[in-house]
């Protein structure tokens, strides 16, 4: 099963966008679901034993979410949100990968409308420069350049497309010439999986050296002009920038990387949530109840 690639931010802004930043808690659902973690973890643990690149495309939005509802519906029908199960499920997909576990604040509602235009707007592409970046994700949302190394460490996993990185091993920003900070060796490796006017849709893994695990091997990859998105790279190799010292220290310590990534995590998770009774608690997580025409709404992401 092949997965385009997203980032870890579709997570929060595809099924629940609109709002203010809101108190969430990880005991929302105690009395009506107190199954709900246990029910979602089994879920994917057999979703794994079939497919192991199924962890990276949860925490990227990017799964097919009505087995999880198939299975909360079993034991308490229209309680938990889509975006709950998906907040769960990327925090189980982190763990079960061997990352770290963590209470998942709960309590959102699912948005009553589809938000395409709002997910591409907040959603980086892949060819976007470290300002560019701090701009569009973290100056927008209200966060810092240790939630955007942090979170960018969900690429420990996961799989990238050709056409999102081809320009940089043929014609970098036009010169005719690649990246000057992809390294040589990974270079070669990259040309002969996306040869130039080739297939734009294969994909290869964001992690050359442990693509199914969650670590921090990513940062150590990023040292070593390793990174495959150029998203990834400018995070290390951009002159005099704050991130660098972040790539530094989540590479020589596991644990802080771990830790910030759970801060990062439940800090994302609660912007623009709608709680209460604002939104709706939706049948298929696709769409919108109520909605016969087949458009997609909580499940659209914007790919790159």
């Amino acid at each position: 099963m092949a997965f385009s690639h997203h980032l870890l931010v579709t997570l929060f802004f595809s099924a629940f966008v609109v709002g203010g930043f809101a108190q969430l808690t990880p005991t929302f659902y105690d009395d009506t679901c107190p199954n709900v973690t246990t029910i979602v973890r089994g879920v994917i643990k057999g979703a794994l034993k079939t497919d192991p690149r199924i962890a990276a495309s949860l925490i990227r939005l990017h799964f097919h979410d009505c087995f999880v509802i198939t299975a909360l519906e079993d034991a308490c029908p229209g309680v938990v949100s889509c975006a709950d199960i998906l907040a769960i499920a990327a925090e189980e997909s982190v763990c079960l990968s061997g990352g770290p576990s963590w209470p998942v604040p709960s309590g959102r509602r699912d948005s009553l409308t589809a938000n395409r235009t709002l997910a591409d707007e907040v959603l980086p592409n892949p060819f976007m420069t470290l300002d560019e970046l701090k701009t569009n994700f973290l100056n927008n949302q209200g966060l810092n350049s240790t939630d955007l190394v942090a979170l960018s460490g969900a690429h420990t996993f996961g799989r990238a497309q050709c056409q999102t990185f081809s320009r940089r091993l043929y014609n970098f920003s036009g010169t005719g010439s690649p990246d000057p900070t992809l390294n040589t060796t990974l270079l070669e490796t990259l040309r002969k999986i996306c040869p130039e006017g080739g297939n734009g849709s294969v994909i290869t893994d964001l992690d050359q050296t442990t693509p199914d695990a969650f670590d921090n091997k990513y940062f150590s990859n990023l040292e070593v002009e390793y990174g495959i998105l150029q998203t990834d790279q400018v995070l290390f190799s951009t002159s005099e920038a704050d991130t660098t010292t972040i790539v530094n220290r989540f590479s020589a310590d596991q644990n802080a990387f771990f830790d910030s990534f759970v801060a990062s995590m439940i800090k994302m998770g609660n912007i623009r949530v709608l709680t209460g009774n604002e939104g709706e608690i939706r049948s298929n997580c696709r769409r919108v109840n109520g909605d016969i025409s087949g458009v997609s709404s909580g499940g659209l992401v914007a790919k790159y």
